[in-house]
């Protein structure tokens, strides 16, 4: 295996550079060394921009559902819970991303677990991606 001819760098239009491509063979002998550097990456805390999201501003001011909002999230991975993710104290959810069709994203910090409100018209589905370990 030849690095230079097996290496390859994803760039954009731009010429700048946003990825590399390696071979499996390569990969296998990599991935146990740089596994601890994986998850110092995914270890920043996710913060809370400062300010209300525009998106989530937008979903709220299109909001013509048959109930009311409520700001209340719950993490059905390792049970925490606030009545209010924009005013809890020390911010247990991060809002992650929000759009008019109804769909909010948070990230819980407790557990890292992604949970999802889905809003309907008539009913809210509730979805969560426990953390990868």
């Amino acid at each position: 295996m030849s690095a230079k001819n097996d290496i390859r760098y994803l760039a954009d239009t731009s010429g700048n550079i946003e990825a590399v491509l390696l071979p499996w063979a390569l990969w296998e002998k990599v991935e146990p060394q740089i596994k601890k550097l994986l998850r110092e990456a995914t270890a920043t805390p996710v913060e809370q921009r400062p300010g209300p999201l525009k998106s989530f501003e937008e979903f709220l001011h299109f909001w013509n559902f048959k109930y009311a909002y409520d700001p209340a999230v719950h993490c059905p991975h390792c049970a925490a819970s606030c009545a209010d993710w924009r005013v809890a104290e020390g911010q247990p959810f991060v809002l992650t991303n929000a759009n008019i069709g109804g769909l909010l994203v948070f990230h819980c910090r407790e557990c890292g677990s992604t949970v999802r409100q889905k809003h309907f018209r008539d009913h809210v589905a509730l979805e969560h991606t426990p953390p990868t370990p």
